[in-house]
């Protein structure tokens, strides 16, 4: 096929990316010089994005019917379930790490049309979270009340977030071994499985919250813990989607193919190595992320409800730079599996020039309508009030906050884990709680004293995350 021509309209279709590259795995003069055109990388950019966004948006807004579902059972509720976020997202630091380090070895071997080591990457990954799950849950099984207890669960709070807590735990499992799949699938660039599995996951954990939580559908009336089981539910569910995807034979990564369930530590280490620093990542930002919860929490239960309805809105503007970020990571993996670094920073450009559309337009929602968001989830005028003006924070970050995510699954699908993760520590685990604790105790700014630092934090990261980008060392890095 002639690289600088548009492919014959029956001939398959490939992305930009693949047609540029050679398929044998070896260099020639043509790939070597071929650059796709803007409105194509776009084009490919948007096909990788687009179910990432879809999947993550739908799971956010769900995710936010789940917390206004539990909001209706009183302001205990919103915030015995908020104070389980960070808990919850420590245990899973671990799975997110190692899901790194698979998505973007398996970007490469993909990128180099090495489609045995993509598969041997992935039964490794399943090893590894399973094995890491059941550690994992059976010690945060005994530990979690206490956990609750420091991180700023009062009596009214902490036997719901405790309750909430245990049930996540027991199903962690099928869990972390759905998210094993997905990063898999992600990157072998198949968004779309990825996308289905998790949204059927999500519309059944809201089908069962509406009966589990109010004893709807001839169900009981388990108010808390029913939502946590509803979690579970839906979690077991997608587990069983995630393993019907990797066990047909369509897909680039099978376990319908040729290969063995034996410790291979060779590449148990390659995915570790890339992992690592992502796991110092997550547990570091899950510390800092508890000490900035506790400082919150010190404010009273209605400030912390008024913080987790504007948490819970900033967190569906993440979907827009994780889906973003997703993409770059593959298209960045895939490229520099071909030799083709300058395709790699192409890609990653024009990602964050799409994500950026996006964020304005998110921010104009969150100035326009604020206050209306913030009344989904609570009648509570005082707490709307609290609520409105840390929303048009939120709306003042996005353009900086999905850059920097794309940056990072740019670096990420490079396998430089190690700055972002250091960028990150620094921001989350220094910047966010310092200056938080030093804002609400010392300047008496209150819950706008916490945010404040919050958007410092982001304006850090994506200060740094640019540099780090344009400098370009990332695409030497040897994974």
């Amino acid at each position: 096929m002639d690289l600088h021509k548009p492919p014959d309209e029956n001939s398959p279709k490939v992305s930009a990316a693949e047609e540029a590259l050679p398929q044998d795995g070896n260099t020639s003069s043509a790939a070597e010089t071929y650059m796709p055109s803007k409105k194509e990388m776009r084009k490919d950019v948007i096909q990788l994005a687009w179910p990432s966004v879809t999947e993550l948006v739908l799971i956010s807004l769900m995710g936010l019917v789940d917390n206004i579902m539990v909001g209706r059972l009183g302001t205990y509720a919103i915030t015995a379930v908020g104070l389980t976020n960070q808990p919850r997202l420590l245990f899973l630091a671990t799975f997110v790490a190692m899901n790194v380090g698979a998505t973007a070895l398996i970007a490469r071997f993909k990128g180099a049309d090495n489609k045995e080591d993509a598969n041997k990457v992935l039964r490794q990954n399943l090893l590894l979270t399973l094995l890491l799950s059941i550690i994992v849950s059976t010690a945060g099984y005994f530990i979690i009340e206490p956990f609750l207890a420091w991180v700023g669960a009062g009596p009214d709070t902490l036997p719901y977030a405790t309750s909430y807590m245990k049930i996540q735990l027991l199903g962690l499992i099928s869990n972390t071994l759905a998210l094993a799949i997905t990063a898999a699938l992600r990157g072998a660039g198949n968004t779309r499985a990825s996308m289905f599995v998790n949204l059927t996951a999500n519309v059944c954990n809201v089908f069962f919250n509406y009966g589990l939580i109010y004893g709807n559908f001839g169900m009981p009336a388990l108010g808390v813990a029913g939502a946590s089981l509803a979690t579970v539910i839906g979690q077991v569910i997608g587990c069983v989607l995630a393993f019907c995807m990797v066990l047909g034979r369509h897909q680039y990564v099978s376990l319908r193919d040729p290969g063995s369930w034996k410790p291979d530590f060779p590449m148990i280490r390659r995915i570790v190595r890339i992992g690592i620093p992502s796991m110092i990542e997550q547990l570091v930002m899950r510390v800092g992320m508890t000490t900035f919860v506790r400082t919150v929490s010190s404010l009273g239960t209605a400030v912390f409800a008024a913080h987790q309805i504007s948490l819970n809105i900033l967190q569906l503007t993440f979907t827009n730079g994780q889906a973003f970020g997703i993409a770059a990571t593959t298209l960045v993996g895939q490229s520099l599996g071909k030799g083709r670094p300058d395709l790699a920073k192409a890609y990653a450009r024009q990602t964050q020039r799409l994500c950026m559309v996006l964020s304005i337009v998110l921010a104009s929602c969150f100035i326009l309508f604020g206050a209306q968001l913030a009344g989904l989830f609570t009648e509570d005028q005082t707490v709307i009030a609290m609520s409105v003006p840390i929303l048009m924070m939120v709306a003042a970050l996005q353009p900086f906050q999905n850059s920097y995510m794309v940056y990072a699954g740019a670096l990420r699908g490079a396998g430089d884990t190690r700055s972002v993760a250091v960028i990150t520590g620094i921001g989350i685990m220094l910047i966010r709680p310092g200056l938080a604790a030093f804002n609400v105790n010392v300047l008496s700014w209150g819950l706008t004293g916490a945010w404040v630092a919050l958007v410092f934090d982001q304006l850090f990261r994506f200060a740094f995350g640019l540099v780090r980008f344009r400098r370009g060392k990332w695409v030497n890095i040897k994974v």
